[in-house]
Parts: structure tokens; C-alpha cells; sequence
């Protein structure tokens, strides 16, 4: 479900965990730019907007995000990083070209951001979840 990214912004590298309060993640903007925005919501944190860090694909579709106004985004990260069902760790890297799908949502001045989430496409897949990969 993507527990944990590796990105580089303004020529620095950062791997972050969703556990962390304050994590951010890059998105691409409209002008090639990249700006930094909160990785969800935490349990403690305050708020109106879902908990979590993910957001179904399925449920983007279904409408359940359309009360917070979802725009879909860029997300450029180096690799990302899954557990198993052995809680053992393993990292992904994307090729030149390749990005996660996002979602920001928005709730009067609060603006999180979410990675959007498939399920695998392989039966025998070792994860419930996978982000969506998209290139070009």
C-alpha cells in the first residue's frame, strides 16, 4: 500500500514513512514545478479530511471523494516501499518517466494529499494493494 517513498526535491533527498505526522510528498504542477504537500491524516491529527494516506481507485470512481473536491496529481518519486505478509520490507524503484498517481483533497483551508491505490493485477500478488503507476 506504499508504507513508505524515496524522493529528491530542491536537490535533496528524502525517504519518508506514512507513520510520521509530518510527512509530505512531492506533486508535479501544471509548470513543471514541484511543491510539497501533507501525506494524509493521522488518527491524532486534527482535521476533516479522511484518515489515512490512500485512496481507492474504486472509490475515487464510486464518487466517494467528490465532497472534498479530489484533484488528481503527479506524484515524482524515486522508489517506493511495501511490506509483506511477513512484515518484511521491500523497496520499488520507477524507470525515467514513470510517476504514482495522486489525489489531493480539499476541506475550506485544510489540503492533504493521497496516493491512489489498485488492486494487483497478478493472482498471486504477495500485496492487498498496489499505488497506481502511470507514465508518459
Amino acid at each position: 500500500m506504499c508504507g513508505g517513498v524515496l524522493y529528491s526535491h530542491n536537490g535533496q533527498e528524502a525517504r519518508v514513512f506514512f507513520p510520521n505526522p509530518k510527512a509530505v510528498l512531492p506533486v508535479r504542477t501544471r509548470t513543471g514545478a514541484t511543491t510539497l504537500l501533507p501525506w494524509g491524516r493521522r488518527q491524532q491529527q486534527a482535521g476533516k479530511l479522511p484518515l489515512g494516506g490512500w485512496a481507492r481507485q474504486e472509490s475515487i470512481y464510486a464518487g466517494r471523494w467528490d465532497r472534498w473536491f479530489p484533484v488528481p496529481v503527479k506524484l515524482p518519486i524515486a522508489s517506493f516501499m511495501e511490506t509483506d505478509i511477513e512484515s518484511h520490507k521491500h523497496w520499488y524503484d520507477l524507470t525515467q518517466g514513470q510517476w504514482i498517481q495522486g489525489l489531493v483533497a480539499r476541506d475550506k483551508h485544510e489540503q492533504r494529499l493521497y496516493v491512489v491505490t489498485i488492486e494487483p493485477e497478478l493472482e498471486d500478488a504477495i500485496h492487498e494493494r498496489w499505488p497506481k503507476i502511470m507514465a508518459g
